[in-house]
C-alpha cells in the first residue's frame, strides 16, 4: 500500500465509513421510463411514474432510471472517447485546462470540504457556433466552427416535467429556468488507480447545488448515496445503461422535505 500527498485524506470519521461501507442496496428505486416515451398520453401509466418518483425523491433524493431512449452507442462513444483523453500525458491534458477566463476544460486539483478529490474532470458545453482554434500553435489564427445539431422533435425536459407533477404543479413549471442563458453542462469524471483507496477518495461527500445531476456509471461503480430517511450510506450497484437521477438542493430543500 502507497503513500498520499496529505492534501487528499479525509477525516478520519469519514475515512471508517468508506472501509466500512454497508453492501449494496437493493431498494434504491428503479423507475422505468417507457411510458413516457412511447406513451405519454396514457394518463394512468404517467399518474404512475409520477407517484414513483414523489416516493423516490422524497425517502432518497436518488432515483435509477431505465428505457430512458437514449441510445446506448451513444453512451459508450462518450466513453471511448473520455478513454482517450484522459489516457493522454499530463502535459497534453492540460493544454486544454481551466484558466481565469473559461470554467470549462481539464481540471486535476478540485476540493470538495476543503479535501483534494482523487481525480481528474473535463467539463464542457456547447454554443451554436462554438468556435476553437484549429491548432495550439501561437501563429496559426485559423479557426474551426462546431455547431450543436439538436433533433427536429426536441424530447423537452421530461424527467423536470414528472417532478414538476409529483409537486402538484404543472408540468411546464420549471421550463422557464432553462433557455438558451441557462447552466446546463456535461463533466467528464476519471477516478485513476489509488495507491492507498483507504484514505482518499474520488469525491468527498456533498450535495449538488443545481437543480437535476444525471449520472451515468460505468461497470466499476464505486458510487455511494445517503439515503434521506435514515441518513445510511448506501452502495449504488451498476446497472447497464441505466443512469442515475440526482435531485439538486436548488429543488430538494423546499419541495421535498419535510
Amino acid at each position: 500500500m502507497g503513500e498520499v500527498d496529505p492534501a487528499f485524506i479525509q477525516d478520519i470519521d469519514h475515512q471508517h465509513k468508506v472501509v466500512c461501507a454497508i453492501a449494496e442496496a437493493k431498494g434504491i428505486p428503479l423507475i422505468d421510463l417507457s411510458a413516457l416515451i412511447n406513451s405519454p398520453d396514457d394518463c394512468q401509466a404517467i399518474e404512475g411514474l409520477v407517484a414513483e418518483v414523489r416516493s423516490a425523491s422524497k425517502e432518497w433524493g436518488f432515483f435509477l432510471v431505465i428505457n430512458h431512449g437514449v441510445p446506448l452507442e451513444k453512451l459508450r462513444r462518450l466513453e471511448e472517447a473520455a478513454r482517450k483523453f484522459f489516457g493522454q500525458p499530463l502535459e497534453e491534458k492540460r493544454k486544454v485546462r481551466r484558466d481565469e477566463v473559461s470554467t470549462l476544460g481539464y481540471y486535476d486539483t478540485e476540493h470538495t470540504k476543503n479535501v483534494r478529490d482523487w481525480k481528474e474532470v473535463f467539463d464542457f458545453t456547447l454554443h451554436d457556433p462554438t468556435l476553437i482554434p484549429a491548432s495550439y500553435t501561437p501563429d496559426d489564427e485559423e479557426v474551426t466552427q462546431w455547431s450543436n445539431k439538436w433533433p427536429e422533435n426536441l424530447p423537452e425536459l421530461r424527467l423536470m416535467e414528472l417532478i414538476a407533477l409529483s409537486l402538484g404543479l404543472p408540468a411546464d413549471r420549471f421550463h422557464g429556468f432553462f433557455n438558451d442563458h441557462q447552466t446546463t453542462f456535461m463533466r467528464l469524471n476519471h477516478y485513476p488507480p489509488c495507491p492507498a483507496p483507504h484514505l482518499a477518495l474520488g469525491v468527498g461527500h456533498h450535495k449538488d447545488s443545481g437543480a437535476l445531476t444525471v449520472l451515468a456509471q460505468d461497470d466499476v461503480g464505486g458510487l455511494e448515496v445517503r439515503r434521506k430517511s435514515d441518513g445510511e450510506w448506501i452502495r449504488v450497484k451498476p446497472i447497464p445503461n441505466a443512469y442515475i437521477i440526482n435531485i439538486g438542493d436548488i429543488i430538494q430543500p423546499r419541495a421535498f422535505d419535510p
